[in-house]
């Protein structure tokens, strides 16, 4: 008899514990007054799905992976080749392409800026002082050289940009073509698709 009752007390009492949780983790504490509180298996649908996980998360993340790793290796490959249906968002389009052409079909002094910075960086390490001068004169004269070439090649393609596009959007492609130029031709990418003094 005492154990009946024992064991009746404890799974009442079991049931009491239980419900108050329920009804704590049911009601949200950040409810305005004259809400309802959630039916308890509204509740615990809503905790079972935030709970929910993928069964193997390390598959999914492998595959994910792979793909980016995959789409990578194509939009370099597009790069390379100059296959306009891989290439990314910024490359894409004809404006973008005439540009490129546009750009690397003339010389530009700004390409010639990284091996003209190694040889002032040579020449400012050195402890002979008018050398150390000669590398200031010559980097800002190869500076104003190179400000100047960006004004004649951006006035050069805004023309010719309005004269091939009329009424279509070219924003932004000016300073793509700039951009372009700070770089080494070799090192261009989408490789260049013309040759030198040949125009688009």
């Amino acid at each position: 008899m005492f154990r009946r009752r024992s064991d009746e007390s404890a799974a009442s009492s079991s049931t009491v514990t239980m419900t108050k949780e329920d009804e704590k983790l049911a009601r949200d504490p950040q409810a305005p007054k004259g809400r309802p509180t959630p039916k308890r298996s509204e509740a615990e649908a809503n905790r079972k799905t935030r709970v929910t996980v993928p069964k193997d998360r390390k598959e999914a993340a492998k595959q994910a992976r792979e793909r980016m790793r995959a789409e990578r290796e194509k939009q370099r490959t597009a790069l390379l080749e100059g296959d306009e249906r891989a290439l990314p968002p910024r490359d894409k389009g004809p404006v973008r392409r005439y540009v490129r052409d546009f750009i690397d079909s003339r010389w530009a002094a700004a390409e010639f800026f990284l091996p003209y910075a190694v040889v002032v960086l040579v020449l400012s390490i050195t402890k002979v002082n008018y050398l150390q001068l000669l590398s200031t004169l010559l980097f800002m004269v190869f500076f104003v050289v190179v400000i100047l070439d960006f004004v004649r090649i951006g006035f050069q393609l805004r023309k010719r940009l309005a004269e091939r596009f009329p009424g279509q959007d070219t924003r932004g492609a000016v300073m793509y073509g700039l951009m372009r130029t700070l770089q080494m031709r070799r090192l261009r990418l989408p490789k260049p698709m013309v040759k030198r003094g040949e125009r688009p």
